[in-house]
């Protein structure tokens, strides 16, 4: 936890979070310029560094409070819904809205997931896996598993859908310039695969 930065203001904080998310996502992590990240914040570069030792450790500071964002779009599920299709629904609405609401932080969670720099790529990864396999376990929980047809083995299913779900973010974001422009197409062209899979592996006449 960082104690200094964290005692700042709140509108000191996004000021540099905003200035830094903002360099980091325009020039990548090798390139971005602390100089142009104080300039941006209207701090000095000893005030920076007194927050944060180096370029790394504010990298990390980003990731981890991304990260914490994305966190707020599992604690939004409704684990009353236990159909899975309908939850994958649910889920897709909340991460629109926090998308909506914090376009830049997207960006910069697009940029690290294409960031080759060896400083900081193996703390990206390690971190990028945690929140997925956690966000996968909380998606799933409380789900009626009754709803799938007797001949489908869920966990082999679950395997399939993570797939698919991967590989259609993935298409869909590579699409994606900036978040500030995301909006309901891409829950609408997921919906259609989620039909698919939904006839395939639920009970005919299952809702």
């Amino acid at each position: 936890m960082n104690t200094k930065f964290n005692s700042l203001k709140p509108e000191k904080q996004e000021r540099i979070v905003n200035a830094a998310l903002t360099q980091f996502v325009q020039s990548g992590y090798e390139k971005a310029s602390t100089n142009e990240i104080v300039k941006e914040a209207q701090i000095s570069k000893g005030s920076l560094f007194n927050y944060f030792n180096n370029k790394k450790d504010l990298y990390l500071y980003l990731i981890d409070h991304a990260l914490k964002i994305i966190d707020g779009i599992y604690d939004e599920i409704d684990l009353n819904e236990r159909d899975l299709f309908k939850r994958l629904s649910q889920v897709g609405l909340i991460k629109l809205k926090i998308q909506q609401t914090y376009p830049l932080v997207f960006d910069f969670l697009k940029s690290i997931g294409e960031e080759q720099a060896a400083e900081v790529k193996p703390d990206i990864e390690q971190l990028m896996g945690n929140i997925l396999d956690n966000g996968l376990n909380r998606i799933y929980e409380n789900i009626d598993w009754s709803k799938f047809r007797e001949d489908v083995d869920p966990e082999k299913a679950l395997h399939i859908l993570n797939w698919t779900m991967v590989g259609f973010a993935e298409a869909q974001i590579k699409k994606i310039k900036s978040f500030k422009n995301v909006g309901m197409e891409h829950i609408n062209e997921w919906n259609s695969y989620s039909k698919i899979l939904k006839r395939c592996f639920y009970k005919e006449g299952e809702e």
